[in-house]
């Protein structure tokens, strides 16, 4: 039995410090192991034979720090600045006048012993920062970007002192602590820069959990003189538990309304910007807000087992499933830093011996080098653009379970539609009714002799006819129902009614085209057909897949004659009928043998072909069936243009993720040469560095706002 355990790690400046700590745990025999940089965490699975002890042991002798997350959360809850804008703060004060002695005549700020004062407490802060988890990654074989960091700064460092205590120059000429102090200095202002714009891109977890209401108005005593609330948190809530909610406030649980009228915004929920009206038998859910009215529900979900949120820990687990994109990136960054080293040497070796450039230019040359390179970029490329995407989708209403749901749903060739419940919304309405006798007395019959079946056409017939008047002098002797045919009837006068399928009138009636019969004495005195309601969007939603080339196809259980007229009312070329959900699964497995599939279905009897298409997309009315069984829940079930907005939303964060391994990929292309040819000092290169990571950040985060269909 195995569990999942949180870890907060301090001490991780890049994304390839995460790598190194996966690819070390992961050696280590460690299982489901995910490190993100983005909010300093691990997580992995433990059991009996793997203590958490071990793992923070393992994780501190790579130079990092690791601790119980509940407890650090407990410890850290102050406000203040953080250990990251101290190193900067401490160093800036040092690095300032160090570097201004370039412009300022002070005769002792050239002196080399106050120089190598200031620049000593920048390379102490520097290498407790960025040396600690240098030398671990070294010591296990796996070196991460701030080995070059490291290495970089410390060269210029001791070849200063080399040229202060050994050369004798005084003309500073061999002094470089400005260099190394700079390095130090605005890498850390880089980093801190780089979890700001992070930060950012979490912002649709963060708005998820300030949907959750704090506290709820607990009902004691129920129906009874003594019935009376009580405020309690939220979180203490439990299933079968009575609680009150007031207009503007929100509702702190999901649970069913037994008590009074309501409106309720559930933008945030499910994207849909018009109000729901609600009273007693509707279903509601934690996070939406009554804008008027009061309800009184019982709770059927509280705490962790509400939507919201199972919505907030899909979100949060998102980014664990990387694209295949993301994984190739990470193999090329992890051969990255012995490559840039090996071309530092390599420049220095070529610049002093073979070129005859001067030690302290080839040996600049090579620190700009390291210091410019940047796997940061190339590990930051995809999972920032997964978290907008995947974010900005779970704003709309739409959960994608990871990025590598984003990268194949974008990627897809053919798309397969269940009928009822999706194209369709599932509900019959009467479509036509055509009387052959008196229009009161058929309307008093349906709506009377259809009140003894549960069968879901006479509810509708009941509902809609239930209060029509009676024809004078007709009482009923006698009503029964016949499973499979219809109901039966006679009247006091000896008078025979029928309604029920063509089954059931056959004998006396030739055209089996209707769905309900209604005869008397074996006369037909109306037929009713139904139709199914076809859901907001659906055509416009085919039309939109037909635009973009992807192949469309309608797999239902219903008949032929039904299916091949949503067919062509919704524009759909191939449709398939009478498919039992084994028989749906057989075919989505052979259509996938030559295709990318994506199905779509209600997450309920659909759940085995959603689990074998490349991507299932299931209606968000099946709630937590719908959240197991699919990639893609479409909370938004209203309106289809929600899948729409899904696949333009991953197509463009497809491209934003490209785009961002193609600028880091150029950057280090370019930057390296130039820096290699002496063209670019450290103090420049490291400026660059940090600027090539805003870049890619600042990139994805114009998925927040870049305008793609009907998201908000």
């Amino acid at each position: 039995m195995s569990e999942k355990t949180i870890l907060s790690v301090q001490g991780m400046t890049c994304s390839s410090c995460a790598q190194g700590i996966t690819r070390h745990l992961e050696k280590k025999g460690y299982q489901q192991v995910h490190v993100s940089y983005e909010d300093g965490e691990v997580e992995l699975d433990l059991n009996e034979k793997i203590q958490l002890a071990n793992v923070i042991q393992e994780i501190n002798s790579l130079g990092y720090k690791a601790s119980d997350k509940e407890k650090t959360k407990i410890q850290t809850g102050g406000s203040g600045l953080s250990r990251l804008q101290w190193h900067f703060l401490i160093c800036v004060v040092f690095t300032v006048p160090l570097f201004l002695h370039m412009f300022i005549p002070f005769a002792f700020l050239h002196q080399p012993l106050v120089q190598f004062l200031l620049c000593l407490p920048v390379i102490i802060t520097g290498m407790l920062h960025f040396g600690k988890s240098a030398w671990g990654s070294l010591k296990h074989g796996m070196p991460n970007m701030d080995v070059l960091i490291s290495l970089g700064s410390l060269t210029a460092f001791f070849y200063s002192i080399a040229g202060w205590l050994f050369l004798k120059n005084t003309s500073g000429h061999y002094l470089f602590f400005e260099t190394a102090a700079t390095i130090i200095t605005l890498l850390l202002l880089g980093n801190i820069i780089e979890q700001r714009s992070l930060k950012k891109t979490q912002s649709a977890l963060e708005e998820l959990t300030r949907m959750q209401a704090q506290t709820a108005r607990k009902i004691i005593d129920a129906l009874t003189e003594k019935e009376h609330t009580e405020e309690i948190a939220a979180t203490s809530l439990q299933t079968n538990d009575l609680v009150l909610v007031n207009s503007g406030e929100k509702i702190p649980a999901d649970g069913l309304v037994y008590w009074g009228n309501a409106v309720i915004d559930q933008s945030s929920m499910t994207g849909e910007s018009m109000p729901v009206e609600v009273s007693e038998n509707s279903q509601i859910l934690a996070g939406t807000v009554i804008t008027d009215g009061s309800l009184k529900f019982i709770v059927q979900q509280a705490g962790t087992t509400t939507v919201l949120s199972t919505m907030i820990e899909m979100v949060k687990k998102s980014s664990q499933r990387k694209p295949a994109i993301q994984r190739a990136g990470d193999q090329f960054s992890a051969k990255f830093v012995p490559a840039v080293i090996g071309i530092a040497i390599l420049t220095f070796i070529i610049s002093f011996w073979i070129a005859d450039i001067s030690l302290t230019k080839s040996l600049m040359s090579s620190i700009a080098v390291l210091v410019i390179s940047c796997p940061c970029a190339m590990g930051l490329a995809t999972p920032t653009a997964v978290a907008v995407g995947i974010g900005r989708a779970a704003r709309n209403g739409i959960l994608i379970k990871g990025g590598d749901t984003l990268e194949r749903l974008s990627e897809i060739n053919t798309i397969v539609f269940d009928k009822t419940g999706t194209l369709t919304k599932g509900n019959l309405e009467i479509s036509e009714i055509n009387y052959h006798g008196d229009q009161q007395l058929v309307q008093y019959l349906l709506g009377t002799l259809e009140q003894h079946s549960t069968h879901p056409i006479a509810q509708i017939l009941t509902a809609t006819f239930s209060n029509s008047i009676p024809p004078a002098g007709l009482q009923f002797a006698e009503i029964k129902e016949i499973k499979g045919k219809g109901i039966y009837a006679t009247d006091k006068s000896g008078n025979k009614y029928i309604a029920g399928s063509f089954n059931s009138v056959s004998e006396y009636c030739t055209d089996d085209s209707h769905q309900v019969y209604l005869a008397m004495n074996n006369t037909i005195l109306a037929t009713i057909n139904f139709k199914d309601v076809i859901r907001e969007g659906a055509k416009e939603t085919i039309q939109y897949f037909k635009l973009k080339g992807i192949r469309s196809i309608l797999l239902s259980g219903d008949n032929l004659v039904n299916c091949e007229k949503i067919a062509s009312e919704l524009g759909i070329d191939e449709f398939h009928a009478g498919f039992l959900p084994t028989a749906k699964t057989t075919f989505i497995r052979e259509l996938q043998q030559s295709n990318k599939v994506a199905m779509v279905g209600d997450g309920i009897n659909d759940a085995p072909a959603l689990a074998e298409a490349w991507v299932g997309i299931s209606m968000g009315s099946g709630t937590q069936i719908a959240m197991q069984s699919a990639d893609i829940v479409l909370l938004n079930h209203q309106n289809l243009v929600t899948l729409q907005n899904a696949h333009s939303l991953s197509v463009q964060t497809l491209k934003t993720i490209k785009q961002n391994l193609i600028w880091a990929l150029l950057y280090n292309v370019i930057a390296i040469p130039v820096a290699a040819l002496g063209f670019l000092n450290p103090m420049i290169a490291s400026l660059s560095m940090a600027f090539s990571d805003v870049v890619v950040i600042g990139n994805s985060l114009r998925l927040r706002v870049k305008s793609i269909f009907g998201l908000r």
